[in-house]
């Protein structure tokens, strides 16, 4: 079942894409939660990280290595929170696996 992301991916509606390579993209989050909220996610639909797999295991890391690096591309500082959210419990609205980089503001601690 195709997502709002995999149709970002395809490039069948628009997104504010501030990166993108063969794995993943990066673009802003249009209800954005600090300054700074991105969006990272696999090209691969994964549904939600529960669902990956030993397979998976490269991309995920494939992941965080783009946040860390979109983090020094923006010069964010090294302050940042990444959040994954599994399940509609736990806020996951969009079935397709994806990271929030937040940043731009202090994050208080413990989160929601």
């Amino acid at each position: 079942m195709d997502t709002i992301f995999t149709k970002i991916i395809n490039k069948e509606i628009p997104a504010d894409i501030i990166y993108e390579d063969d794995l993943s993209l990066v673009f802003k989050d249009i209800q954005p939660q600090a300054p700074t909220h991105l969006l990272i996610i696999p090209k691969k639909p994964i549904p939600k990280l529960s669902d990956a797999t030993k397979e998976d295991q490269a991309l995920l890391g494939h992941l965080m290595l783009v946040a860390g690096e979109i983090s020094r591309t923006l010069e964010l500082d090294e302050t940042f929170r990444l959040i994954t959210n599994n399940g509609a419990n736990a806020g996951q609205s969009v079935f397709h696996l994806h990271l929030h980089l937040l940043s731009g503001r202090p994050l208080a601690w413990p989160p929601g």
